[in-house]
């Protein structure tokens, strides 16, 4: 399993924009075939950083999942609405694996 985190810059004038495309992904990406943690917004500190988190099998399984994403009609129209409102300056991913597994449970002090 790895986990691919995707780190946008957005317009902090289009942030409702950007909010409007991370709930129709948060329908999208599970339907598609990777498990969607989470799209996250700014909310303190940077109004420009915001970012988007699942996790999927293998980098094969991911190739194969962007190849449904690109014919899933809703997914098209969400890629669509961003290009077309230009709320996201930049967009960077990266996979990576979780070393930390198993965990303990949490204690409080």
């Amino acid at each position: 399993m790895i986990t691919c985190f995707i780190r946008y810059e957005i317009d902090p004038f289009k942030k409702e924009a950007f909010a409007e495309y991370a709930r129709a992904w948060g329908q999208v990406i599970p339907r598609n075939g990777a498990d969607l943690i989470g799209y996250f917004a700014p909310h303190e500190g940077s109004a420009t950083t915001a970012y988007g988190v699942y996790n999927i099998e293998s980098l094969a399984a991911y190739e194969a999942y962007r190849a449904r994403l690109a014919v899933d009609p809703l997914g098209k129209a969400n890629y669509d609405f961003s290009c077309r409102e230009r709320f996201i300056i930049r967009e960077d991913r990266i996979f990576l694996k979780n070393v930390s597994l198993p965990r303990g449970p949490k204690v409080m002090p």
